[in-house]
């Protein structure tokens, strides 16, 4: 092969490494000649291991695969599966998109077959957070009209009590009966408030905001709780995260929600502990809608290594009113999950029993 020949493989050999799905390329009695990082990350098999051998032996788990390599290099049809396929990586087992095509020469003689593998875990996550997006606003709109309804009465009980009290003799014990009367009247103010918070649809105030020291800010005022003297803040933070574009005062109360929560799992399980804050530039999919540019994602990552969770309390837990919490209202973490989603964003929650906890939240990054 002479120089300019080997030079036009080189070059297709390093475009085909820098695509970011899996590229697999067999030749016509079913042996790997070329695979690619992307496949090797997917699929969990080095290519070193791979080049060279049967597809058949080094993917003798995975028959649908196998079946659709088969199928396409005994008729030269290009088969699709977008839904149903599945691999194990490891311990793991994530969703994937296979095809598989004939690689053909320019005269039309079939020489092999190109699999092209992606990886769907990002897409199902979006897609789940879809559908939990879906389900808060149908509870949502009913909820609007039971906190209205209750607000009413609330106040009617407010008032009665506060009348009851300056009634009352000075020295009553009934005193004591009102003040809780008043106590449990605020607390479950506090609880419509935050219900007509989750539901009542808002306009973003835009504006070019610093992601990193938003954290920074949070975290130095949990450091200076003299209650948190026990509690470890690891910091690492994205400096190539550029200004974007978000509604400060949201994102504030999402990250002080977050990093709270993780600060009340480590204190509650063992008196002390380390909460992880990280940001990062994600760019291996991205969200928009027709017409838009595409955009990146930048996520934060915040963590603990309190209990964790079991599998049950992670499907339910950015369900409006599911806590384990003795005081919690169990809005929260549904409050967080609508200020992503207003941000059209994504929040996800990592977690093992034991093991701690990891909440990342992902937002579009809009300059």
């Amino acid at each position: 092969m002479n120089d300019s020949a080997t030079h036009v493989m080189e070059y297709f050999a390093n475009v085909i490494d820098s695509v970011g799905d899996g590229v697999i390329v067999l030749d016509n009695k079913g042996t790997i000649t070329l695979m690619n990082p992307a496949a090797e990350e997917i699929t969990g098999v080095s290519r070193r291991q791979a080049q060279e051998s049967a597809f058949s032996a080094i993917f003798a788990g995975e028959d649908a695969l196998r079946e659709m390599v088969e199928k396409t290099s005994a008729t030269g049809m290009t088969i699709s599966d977008y839904e149903n396929l599945a691999m194990k990586k490891g311990l793991h087992v994530i969703p994937v998109s296979a095809t598989t095509s004939p690689l053909l020469m320019s005269d039309g003689e079939r020489i092999g077959t190109i699999l092209v593998l992606r990886d769907l875990t990002n897409i199902r996550e979006l897609e789940e957070a879809v559908r939990k997006a879906d389900r808060l606003s149908t509870l949502g709109t009913l909820a609007a009209g039971l906190a209205h309804e209750i607000k009413n009465p609330l106040g009617g009980i407010k008032g009665a009590a506060q009348l009851l009290e300056r009634e009352l003799p000075d020295g009553s014990e009934l005193v004591e009966y009102i003040k809780v009367m008043l106590k449990e009247v605020g607390r479950v103010n506090k609880i419509v408030e935050e219900l007509l918070n989750l539901t009542t649809p808002r306009k973003l105030k835009l504006d070019k905001i610093n992601l990193n020291q938003i954290l920074g800010e949070i975290v130095l005022l949990q450091k200076r709780a003299e209650h948190l003297n026990k509690i470890s803040f690891l910091q690492s933070f994205d400096v190539s995260i550029p200004p974007f574009l978000a509604d400060e005062a949201l994102l504030t109360q999402l990250f002080l929600n977050l990093i709270k929560n993780a600060v009340e799992a480590v204190i509650e399980y063992k008196g002390s502990g380390t909460i992880k804050i990280i940001t990062r530039v994600v760019s291996d999919y991205s969200l928009t809608k027709k017409g838009e540019r595409p955009s990146r994602f930048v996520a934060i990552d915040v963590s603990d290594n309190g209990p964790g969770m079991d599998k049950d309390r992670i499907d339910h837990i950015f369900t409006p009113f599911f806590t384990t919490k003795s005081k919690g209202t169990g809005l929260g973490l549904a409050i967080c999950q609508k200020i992503v989603s207003e941000h059209r964003g994504m929040i996800k929650v990592d977690s093992e029993a034991g093991k701690g906890t990891t909440f990342t939240a992902m937002l579009p990054l809009i300059l």
